[in-house]
């Protein structure tokens, strides 16, 4: 999965002239460096709900956590299809990524250690894991804190660039 390709192609009717797709390898950059994201699930009662939480890229997919009794593990476990998003917060500059597709919890002891390191690479000792019977704990302020983890293959992606040119990109992913 890692050298995972997706077809890349430009939105015109949402683009400049002279505007060009972005390619997967700019947005990848931008995936494996963003700090913050924005997750959006649906309540079973159909009312959405978005939420920031912190992310990273691994093995084509990107990968988050969440206490199982917090509002998104429980609108996952009702219906797992789920957008994340990165971007500027700049009008005229920046990518904006938006990736769809299905959130899997993973119990898997060995992807959750290798997963764990790549939170600590990216954020730190602050997101230290420790993996355990097929969650992640983490001290928090007053306890432990264990959280489920999710990792979102991407079935599809749009890229929003801004600035002199502007442009909508779309990746389609191969299916798994």
């Amino acid at each position: 999965m890692a050298g995972t390709t997706p077809h890349t192609e430009l939105e015109p009717g949402f683009s400049a002239p002279g505007a060009a797709a972005e390619p997967w390898t700019t947005a990848l950059d931008q995936l494996r460096g963003a700090e913050i994201f924005w997750i959006s699930t649906t309540r079973p009662d159909g009312r959405p709900h978005v939420t920031p939480l912190i992310a990273v890229w691994h093995d084509a997919a990107l990968w988050f956590t969440t206490g199982a009794h917090e509002r998104k593990a429980r609108n996952l476990a009702h219906n797992p299809a789920c957008t994340l998003t990165t971007g500027s917060n700049h009008m005229n500059d920046g990518l904006d990524i938006v990736l769809e597709g299905q959130a899997e919890c993973i119990k898997d002891h060995a992807l959750l250690r290798a997963v764990a390191d790549t939170y600590l690479a990216k954020y730190g000792e602050d997101w230290r894991f420790t993996v355990r019977d097929g969650v992640f704990e983490h001290e928090g302020l007053h306890e432990s804190i264990r959280s489920l983890v999710f990792r979102l293959r991407p079935h599809r992606g749009l890229g929003f660039r801004r600035g002199a040119v502007f442009g909508q990109t779309r990746w389609l992913f191969p299916a798994p």
